[in-house]
């Protein structure tokens, strides 16, 4: 009778290891598959930015990393998809952020 719940517990504890096991290994593969995208969008980044517009994008990615975001995978989009012809410079990276800064932002208003 105790060698059976010693040996129900040895199975317990091996299958709860097995599926921790297996549960690490997934979250590392996420964790490589979300890095080797990054170095994909950066690479692209590279190629249509002008290092003006790429520090640009980093500060706004320090204070505001969802809009960065949002504008990085619009620009990797239009890049796909042909309609980036042409490197963006600092001034072309302004008037994108200011468009989709407002689309996004929303407006709080208090009434007294």
């Amino acid at each position: 009778m105790a060698e059976d719940i010693e040996e129900i517990r040895k199975r317990k504890l091996m299958e709860l290891q097995r599926r921790l096991a297996e549960q690490q290994k997934a979250e590392e593969e996420a964790a490589r598959q979300q890095a080797e995208l990054e170095a994909q969008i950066q690479a692209i980044l590279r190629r249509i930015l002008t290092p003006e517009a790429r520090e640009r994008l980093a500060r706004v990615k320090l204070v505001r990393p969802e809009l960065a975001q949002q504008v990085e995978l619009i620009l990797v989009q239009l890049y796909q998809t042909g309609q980036i012809r042409e490197k963006i410079d600092d001034m072309k990276l302004k008037k994108i952020l200011a468009q989709i800064d407002a689309r996004t932002r929303r407006e709080f208003r208090i009434k007294w």
